[in-house]
């Protein structure tokens, strides 16, 4: 089956008792065992499994291409769960521009738990390696691309090769791309992981996130932590999810098509210093973007002249593009990531990474795109 297909069968057949099409949500706790240690179906208590979470891990785990799938209640829980499989002391190499939250987790949680973290200097190749000559005893490459803000581009074929080469596991966060776009484990990446709030779900209507491997084995450890630990999604968490899944690849053609439109609309306007976008030529990392993704994203920065003080105007004036956290929903967001999704990064390490005060980041909803481009072009003005 194609990836629409899957999207909307996989995890999803008919009720076998009543016949429903659509699965009931299991909004249960416990389950009744026959007899003691023999629960059916497998499904003991909700932390451990449930019906309805199966049915989403199952078509997550087939629409990125893995073998095996762990919901989580969060994307920083996914996070952890993956960050918190290694043991003290071994290495992390994160991507230069990441989301605030994943630098958070990294610098204040994980270091002081006992990972030796790197963030790689830059984009390229050579970055990476000098961050992991840099460990003592590298284990984990982690990679976010298009980057959360500045949306860099990183050859996930060439980074994971080059985790394999020192004897290290690869994990790609794929939330703004969507498996629709760029599947990682394919291009040789262990491990796939997603805040299934954004593009997945897309009605910011619900909280959750999910890891995906490339096989059962490598989930193994993962899997363990969600049941040990807790961090699990409820079952109607779970559904909303899994009933946004069905719709991904159409809402993905709709925000790409919006976003380049805008993209395009920007470049050059009065008040703009750069428009940041993949499908841009201008782009530096355009060429890769266009090799390893199905199109490029319904996400846009821009850097305003003006530093903060336009941005903020900008976003205090925007009619449709609501000012929010957050993004992936039908709905247009904007939102100032120095002061809101990036506020936890030292302002130091902001500027140095190219995160400046002018810089406004927008999820490009579904709405139609003239009225997109006029309501950001009235704000500008």
């Amino acid at each position: 089956m194609e990836f629409e297909t899957r999207a909307v069968h996989v995890g999803q057949a008919s009720d076998p008792g009543t016949g429903a099409t659509i699965p009931p949500i299991h909004l249960t706790t416990t389950f009744t065992q026959p007899a003691p240690g023999e629960p059916l179906a497998g499904f003991d208590y909700s932390r451990s499994g449930n019906p309805t979470r199966a049915g989403l891990e199952a078509c997550l785990a087939s629409l990125e291409g893995g073998q095996a799938c762990a919901a989580f209640s969060s994307g920083l829980a996914a996070c952890s769960a993956a960050l918190q499989s290694l043991a003290p002391g071994d290495g992390v190499v994160a991507s230069h521009d990441l989301y605030g939250g994943t630098f958070r987790l990294l610098d204040k949680v994980f270091g002081p738990w006992g990972l030796e973290v790197a963030f790689a200097e830059g984009a390229g190749f050579d970055a990476y390696q000098r961050a992991i000559g840099s460990l003592r005893r590298p284990r984990l490459l982690w990679i976010e691309t298009p980057t959360n803000p500045l949306l860099d581009v990183l050859d996930i074929a060439v980074l994971s090769d080059l985790a394999r080469k020192h004897g290290m596991l690869s994990a790609v966060d794929n939330t703004f791309a969507t498996p629709y776009l760029q599947r990682p484990l394919e291009l040789g990446a262990d491990l796939a992981i997603h805040s299934t709030t954004k593009y997945a779900g897309g009605h910011s209507d619900v909280v959750s996130g999910a890891v995906i491997a490339r096989s059962s084995e490598l989930l193994e450890p993962i899997r363990f932590l969600q049941n040990a630990m807790g961090a699990v999604p409820g079952p109607l968490d779970c559904y909303l999810v899994q009933r946004g899944l069905k719709t991904l690849a159409v809402r993905m053609g709709r925000h790409c098509a919006n976003a380049q439109a805008l993209a395009n609309a920007l470049t050059g306007a009065k008040g703009v210093r750069r428009v940041i976008y993949p499908g841009l030529d201008s782009h530096p990392g355009h060429a890769v973007a266009a090799r390893q993704m199905r199109a490029f994203g319904g996400m846009v920065s821009v850097e305003l002249e003006g530093g903060a003080a336009a941005a903020r105007r900008f976003c205090s004036r925007v009619r449709l593009f609501a000012c929010a956290e957050s993004l992936g929903g039908v709905e247009s967001l904007c939102s100032h990531p120095a002061t809101m999704t990036h506020a936890s990064v030292p302002a130091e390490i902001r500027q140095a990474r190219g995160i400046g005060d002018g810089i406004v980041r927008l999820s490009v909803g579904i709405e139609n795109a003239a009225d997109l481009i006029d309501d950001v072009k009235q704000a500008l003005r």
